[in-house]
């Protein structure tokens, strides 16, 4: 049970991280700087997150994160740099929380919390490219705040029962790629429909 627990919060992080990395690394280092939570025995290795040093760059990124995440097609350019970085963000996460384990159980969870960061990211990413065929910015500035929201409720709902938060992710996870071929749909139709408009003109001149 101890060790699915350690699993779990590694899982679950990794999952926040492909989210958002930055608000999950700033805001678990706050929380452990200044003793808003305390670490169990089994979770010490976490410490370092609330090196001053971490908590200033973290907070620096999100800053950043924060303003280009409600700016259509700038948020997308960003989530495409951080394809890369969030997945391995979330890896070394998933490491941090392990300590020093056993190498082989290292490399696993290291895998799998790459795999649930990619996921985590790419639904993200899909859905911002999603909103970003609207014209209007009301819905990625809506989007942005209910991921910062739901990274800081995750980040509770982990420190309180590990394996629901994780659950919850999955399921999370799973229902946006059950859905994934309508938002894909919908992106494609409606990107298609200005090249149909913009050819009319020319089929109507070769058909004159």
């Amino acid at each position: 049970m101890h060790r699915l627990d350690v699993l779990s919060v590694a899982l679950g992080l990794a999952a926040l991280a492909g989210v958002n990395l930055y608000l999950t690394v700033f805001a678990t280092g706050l929380a452990i700087h200044f003793h808003w939570i305390t670490l169990a025995p089994q979770y010490q290795s976490l410490e370092v997150l609330g090196n001053p040093w971490i908590i200033s760059i973290a907070g620096t990124l999100y800053l950043l994160e924060f303003f280009a995440d409600k700016i259509p097609w700038v948020d997308s350019i960003w989530d495409a740099v951080h394809t890369v970085i969030r997945p391995i963000g979330g890896a070394l996460l998933a490491i941090q929380v392990l300590g020093h384990p056993s190498p082989a159980f290292t490399v696993i969870v290291a895998l799998l919390a790459g795999g649930t960061s990619l996921l985590a990211h790419t639904a993200k990413a899909a859905t911002r490219l999603a909103s970003n065929t609207s014209p209007e910015p009301l819905t990625n500035i809506g989007l942005s705040l209910g991921e910062d929201a739901a990274v800081l409720g995750g980040l509770t709902l982990v420190n309180l029962s590990p394996l629901l938060a994780l659950i919850i992710f999955l399921i999370a996870i799973g229902v946006f790629y059950y859905f994934a071929r309508r938002v894909l749909r919908s992106i494609k139709n409606k990107m298609g429909l200005p090249r149909k408009k913009l050819d009319e003109p020319a089929d109507r001149n070769v058909s004159a």
